[in-house]
């Protein structure tokens, strides 16, 4: 995901307040800890106990937020609760699987309950929405830093891997590309857009949808997943080594993918047409899935796309030639020259 600019990060009141009388047990019970209702122990001995169904395999997967990397300190806490969970459960779609539960590692300036009570309230509700129970995790007096391990269930065999892209696949992408990139880019102040526009990219950037029912959905039908958190490029670039193959992306269809170019035309001029393909290929943040199919599965594809209410767009195709290419409307190729996010560059 995109670094996150410096000078819009000074400390907030919020933050800085201490709450008397919270202590580490008090924020646990008061604001995390729930009745399981799948787990066979949660929240309250030294481990949790997950039952997985017999056939199943766990996947697990472990995300990282910290404060000025990965989201700005003027987020809404119920949306910053969201996203530290969404991020995690976009993994598991990647994998097609079923989410169970996650653990919370919190590091937290103070005990603020004003935080604290907006942030439980985001994480949980999208928590609920996937019946994934927080069963576990650890608090303590830091940097704001959100760590979370989540874990889901796949039947034995089934799971989209990187590694299965073959030559002649389609690639798809679903949902939109782009626009957290682009809010990103507002608040940086490198461009303007409407309030509106501004508001609804915003919401992409904070508020991200995992596509876990898309995820299972493409389970025997996908040959190839990832879920795109870093730009497409980067992250179908992961796709293609570890399939030893190649990609080729239709740079008009890409174009398109970024919500803000399709739905406000007005905004279009603001950039030039690289600028939007830019956005689109490695802005970031975007949290949908990149897979593969075969071609003779495309009426399969859209069935999927169908059944989990979720917009799926033909981008490519898988090459046998390593490396990525662009093709655009008069079948002109060149090579990428974009730079997905990378941690510590």
């Amino acid at each position: 995901m995109p670094r996150l600019p410096r000078p819009l990060l000074p400390p907030t009141r919020r933050r800085q307040q201490r709450v008397r009388g919270v202590g580490e047990f008090d924020l646990i019970a008061r604001y995390f800890k729930r009745p399981t209702r799948q787990a066979a122990l949660g929240i309250g001995d030294d481990c949790a106990l997950l039952q997985p169904t017999p056939g199943m395999q766990l996947a697990i997967s472990s995300d990282m937020l910290v404060e000025g990397r990965h989201f700005l300190s003027t987020v809404e806490p119920a949306r910053l609760g969201h996203k530290a969970l969404a991020v995690n459960l976009s993994d598991l779609a990647a994998c097609g699987a079923r989410p169970l539960a996650f653990t919370l590692a919190l590091a937290l300036p103070s005990a603020d309950e004003t935080f604290l009570a907006g942030f439980s309230q985001g994480l949980l509700a999208l928590a609920d929405a996937h019946e994934c129970e927080l069963v576990g995790g650890d608090t303590t007096r830091g940097p704001l830093n959100i760590c979370i391990t989540v874990f889901g269930e796949v039947p034995a065999g089934q799971a989209l891997l990187r590694s299965g892209a073959r030559a002649g696949d389609d690639l798809y992408v679903s949902g939109h590309l782009g626009d957290a990139r682009l809010a990103l880019e507002v608040f940086r102040g490198n461009m303007a857009v409407p309030a509106e526009v501004f508001a609804s990219a915003r919401n992409r950037m904070e508020q991200p949808t995992p596509r876990v029912a898309l995820g299972l959905a493409l389970r025997g039908v996908a040959s190839a997943a990832i879920d795109i958190s870093d730009g497409l490029l980067g992250d179908l670039g992961h796709v293609i080594r570890a399939s030893g193959v190649g990609a080729r992306i239709d740079t008009e269809v890409a174009m398109q993918l970024t919500a803000t170019y399709l739905d406000h035309p007005e905004t279009r001029s603001l950039l030039k047409p690289e600028k939007w393909l830019e956005l689109a290929l490695s802005g970031g943040d975007d949290y949908e899935l990149a897979f593969t199919a075969p071609q003779s599965a495309r009426t399969a594809v859209q069935a999927a796309a169908a059944a989990s209410a979720t917009r799926v767009t033909r981008i490519g195709q898988i090459e046998a030639a390593a490396g990525m290419r662009l093709a655009d409307a008069q079948g002109i190729v060149s090579t990428p020259d974009w730079a997905s996010f990378d941690h510590f560059a």
